[in-house]
């Protein structure tokens, strides 16, 4: 017999070496924070980044605007977030994104928000349109009309209209309706909803105010010309005008002109309205 071959051998294999690795990009650099920032005229703008922002004119921002102080006349458009410490606007204030303001905002003019709004006070005089959830820790006081989905803030004193179609919860709700309004669940301590009683020529040309209201909950409510669904309040005052469907509670005083429980209601004719 023929003797068996030895088992044939591999030669080790060569290590390649290792391939090189590209380094990380190198991020941008950041652009330092402006101490003071003053733009007027027509301009755009990537962004805004200063502890002091001065705007008149028509300026546009495309990015987002971060501030500590802000003073802007004329009319200002942040296509992002604006943040700031302090702001205060005349005329037209639009932003896309939120807007997060720790101090006190105020303005005179038209305010449109994206998304949400929050600040420490807000003092508003004009219109202000919110898409978002309004959030004032403290005083939120509004000379005109405001529109929100829903709105937190410590106090309210509204004098205008207004259409907050979800909760309004506060520590006190003030308010003063000159023209048709909507709320949803109105949730306070002290609760004061009223409406402007239509006088005996609107009554003649058919206009009338509806202010609208699903339901209120208060340690005590103060309702006049404005209709709502249910009350729950230890203490309700129902004055000019008010109509409530249902309530739980006591009422303490009580207009001749108002009414209590369910009333069925047709809308006037075409050609009759206003």
């Amino acid at each position: 017999m023929s003797a068996a071959a030895p088992p044939a051998t591999t030669a080790p294999a060569t290590p390649s070496a290792p391939k090189p690795v590209a380094p990380p990009p190198k991020a941008p650099p950041s652009r330092p924070r402006v101490r003071e920032l003053h733009d007027s005229g027509t301009l755009r703008k990537e962004s805004v980044d200063a502890d002091r922002w001065f705007a008149s004119g028509l300026v546009k921002v495309t990015g987002d605007a971060n501030l500590g102080e802000g003073k802007l006349d004329g009319t200002v458009s942040i296509g992002g977030r604006l943040s700031a410490a302090s702001a205060r606007y005349r005329g037209v204030l639009e932003v896309d994104g939120a807007v997060e303001v720790s101090g006190a905002l105020s303005g005179t003019g038209n305010l449109g928000v994206g998304s949400t709004l929050h600040a420490g006070t807000a003092e508003l005089k004009g219109t202000a349109r919110v898409g978002g959830p309004l959030t004032v820790d403290r005083m939120l006081k509004v000379d005109g009309s405001l529109a929100a989905p829903s709105a937190a803030v410590g106090e309210l004193d509204l004098e205008g209209d207004a259409r907050i179609p979800s909760n309004l919860t506060g520590l006190r709700v003030r308010t003063f309706l000159k023209e048709d309004s909507v709320f949803g669940i109105v949730r306070a301590r002290a609760v004061s909803l009223k409406g402007k009683p239509t006088n005996l020529v609107e009554k003649v040309f058919f206009r009338r105010r509806r202010v609208r209201v699903e339901r209120v909950e208060a340690d005590e409510a103060e309702l006049e010309a404005v209709e709502v669904k249910f009350v729950r309040a230890p203490k309700i005052t129902l004055g000019r005008d008010a109509h409530v469907t249902e309530y739980e509670g006591t009422i303490v005083k009580q207009h001749p002109s108002s009414r209590v429980g369910f009333e069925s209601k047709s809308e006037l004719p075409y050609g009759l309205r206003r």
